[in-house]
């Protein structure tokens, strides 16, 4: 078979199976609205939680961190692209969380990929939720330890595994709160099992920091536990973009000579680091934005439960309405898009085969009204689709 037949071979099974995936440029903002297409929408699909990346202050930090240091790093961190402000940030973070250290990754699915290329050899395992980020699971398939996965949530699944023994070092990986369902992970449970069995444990928090526990430290500090490696993203509560890995020195000192990402990779301009700096201090003091992001979660979730719609348990921002098969998850999806509402169809590979279903996601600048609105919409539209 020749390249272009294999390629349109994948892109003809994809349109078939109705999961053939497709970007749309917007006109800017991606907080309460979106505008697409000249026409603007209440959006339910980003991860903009508490509104950060509209906020006077931390748009400012960009602007005046780009005049000060210009729009670009210049290089990698192990070069010329370190500066006084990646610097001062990952000391904050890493006191914030409690952590020895802190190191900036460009996104959550590089510090992953790092974390996991550089700590694992030939002889050790990964035990991971079997609902991990994909950024996780690739990097654990391309890896040369052994992997296994846990029933998602189920530490029992854990503990089997963990009983069994192994030749070399093991990681166990979790999400705190994961993306397509929205539930939480019983960190505590796995963190006592890690702990018992020796094994080291990784946690990517990218939808649990800024949201959840007390200054918004997130899924980990709410449920009393401090694994050995800690991912922090910056593209959901903080309003921007990029990664942290909190851990100890030794280890911080190890994934600057090993991890490849951070040794080959451009770092996050600095201007950036100053926008993070200053959405962390917003983050800090936004007990307000997480109180109206739980009321908006509440009253969705109250109103869904009224109308009968298949939710998944998840107490998080992100609200999964389950659909089932492809095709009725996009007809849904546009007849909102009809409506005023933006929302995204999410459908397999990204979730499992028959659980097609509407990511809606709530943030502490949605207004009550909106949530209604959304709600009058779903039972509106809803009727005549069928899996």
């Amino acid at each position: 078979m020749t390249w272009s037949a294999r390629i349109q071979t994948a892109l003809d099974e994809r349109r078939q199976a109705d999961a053939f995936r497709q970007r749309r440029p917007n006109a800017g903002g991606n907080g309460r609205w979106i505008a697409l297409d000249d026409r603007r929408y209440l959006n339910f699909s980003g991860n903009d939680y508490l509104g950060l990346s509209q906020r006077e202050e931390v748009i400012a930090a960009w602007q005046q961190g780009a005049v000060r240091y210009g729009v670009g790093s210049g290089g990698s961190g192990h070069v010329t692209g370190f500066t006084h402000a990646h610097h001062e940030l990952e000391q904050q973070l890493a006191d914030w969380q409690g952590y020895p250290r802190a190191l900036l990754f460009i996104s959550g699915f590089a510090a992953n990929q790092a974390v996991v290329a550089a700590m694992m050899q030939a002889d050790d395992r990964i035990l991971a939720d079997k609902l991990s980020h994909a950024s996780l699971l690739e990097a654990a398939v391309q890896s040369p330890a052994q992997l296994r996965r846990f029933a998602h949530n189920q530490p029992a699944s854990l503990a089997r595994l963990l009983e069994k023994s192994a030749v070399g070092e093991t990681l166990t990986i979790t999400e705190g709160v994961f993306s397509m369902d929205g539930d939480t992970a019983p960190l505590a449970e796995l963190h006592h099992l890690t702990r018992r069995h020796g094994s080291g444990l990784m946690v990517d928090d990218a939808h649990g920091v800024g949201v959840l526990g007390e200054q918004g430290r997130g899924s980990c500090w709410q449920q009393g536990v401090k694994p050995e490696l800690l991912v922090l993203t910056f593209g959901k509560a903080f309003g921007c973009s990029g990664a942290a890995v909190l851990c100890d020195d030794a280890t911080a000192d190890y994934l600057l000579q090993f991890a490849r990402h951070l040794i080959y990779s451009t770092a996050m301009p600095a201007a950036q680091a100053c926008t993070l700096q200053a959405a962390l201090t917003c983050i800090q003091q936004a007990d307000d934005l997480r109180d109206k992001l739980a009321a908006n979660i509440a009253r969705f979730r109250t109103g869904a439960a009224q109308l009968g719609l298949r939710l998944t348990d998840s107490s998080s921002a992100i609200q999964p309405l389950i659909v089932g098969e492809n095709r009725p998850a996009m007809v849904l999806a546009e007849r909102l898009r009809e409506r005023g509402m933006w929302v995204s169809a999410i459908r397999p590979p990204t979730v499992p085969p028959g659980s097609a279903r509407l990511r809606l996601t709530l943030t502490a600048a949605h207004q009550p009204e909106d949530i209604d609105i959304l709600l009058e919409s779903l039972n509106g539209c809803s009727h005549g689709i069928s899996e």
